[in-house]
């Protein structure tokens, strides 16, 4: 092994970092967005019918008729909103539970109702 071989296996182990380096330093910065406010915002057929801040401590229950013969019961609570309760054949809505985080969704396609959690100043959201 040669002193070029050796500054090349050092150069490469200290760049073998440099993953863990950006992601701590994108994480910090993710944290202090958290300070701004977050909302569930609920929208029928694309339309917004209600926004709650889920940094307040509330807790609300609220149906929605988005058409005849059809019912969401939507609950806001400790920082997080569900669809409690509806009456489409699938159930996709209720079987999704709480969601929390920005970009989350819960969506009842049958009543075009959707719940999508928003936070001021947020760039993008993490896509999984």
């Amino acid at each position: 092994m040669k002193i070029g071989d050796v500054i090349i296996i050092g150069i490469l182990v200290i760049a073998s970092f440099l993953p863990v380096v950006i992601f701590y330093f994108q994480q910090d910065q993710g944290q202090a967005d958290e300070t701004m406010e977050k909302y569930a915002v609920i929208r029928i057929d694309g339309e917004e019918v209600d926004r709650f801040s889920l940094d307040e401590d509330n807790s609300v229950k609220k149906t929605y008729y988005p058409a005849e013969g059809q019912y969401n019961i939507v609950e806001v609570e400790d920082g997080r909103a569900r669809v409690k309760q509806d009456n489409s054949p699938d159930q996709i809505a209720v079987r999704t539970g709480w969601i929390s985080e920005p970009g989350e969704t819960s969506i009842c396609l049958p009543h075009k109702l959707v719940i999508e959690i928003y936070q001021e100043g947020a760039e993008d959201t993490y896509i999984y």
